[in-house]
C-alpha cells in the first residue's frame, strides 16, 4: 500500500496512461480514501493521510514522504515510454546486465515506479 496526502492526483497516471483499471475505491469524506488499481497481474495499493488516521492513526504521523519502489514487468517497455512524455524519468531507459530493459520514473505523490521488460532467456 502507498500513502500518500490525497489519491485523486494517481488516477490518471495510472489509467488514462497505463490503462490500469480502479477495482476498488474507498471513501473518505468527500474524497477517495482507499484505491485498489489492476492490470493483467499487477495490483498497486493507495490509501490516503485522512484514511490511514481513521483506520490505523499510528501509520499516520509523521512524514508522508514516499518510501520505496515499485517494480513492474511489462511486455514491451517502448509502449509503456509512448504513455509517459511529460513524467520525471528518475533514471532513463537502460539495459540492465541481466539482460532486461527499464525505466524508472516518478508517479503523482512522489513514489518511484520502475517498469522492466526482460531479455531474452539464454
Amino acid at each position: 500500500i502507498l500513502f500518500v496526502e490525497e489519491i485523486e492526483p494517481v488516477l490518471s497516471f495510472w489509467v488514462q496512461r497505463l490503462g490500469f483499471q480502479s477495482v476498488v475505491e474507498v471513501p473518505e469524506g468527500d474524497r477517495i480514501g482507499f484505491l485498489l488499481l489492476a492490470r493483467d497481474a499487477a495490483e498497486v495499493m493507495y490509501q490516503s493521510r485522512a484514511s490511514i488516521m481513521s483506520d490505523v492513526p499510528a501509520l499516520a504521523e509523521g512524514s508522508m514522504a514516499p518510501s520505496g519502489a515499485l517494480y513492474i514487468d511489462v511486455d514491451s517497455i517502448d509502449d509503456v515510454i509512448e504513455r509517459l512524455d511529460d513524467v520525471e524519468v528518475v533514471v532513463p531507459k537502460r539495459t540492465t546486465f541481466y539482460g532486461a530493459t527499464e525505466i524508472f520514473v516518478r508517479a503523482p505523490g512522489g513514489h518511484i515506479v520502475g517498469f522492466a521488460q526482460q531479455g531474452e532467456e539464454k
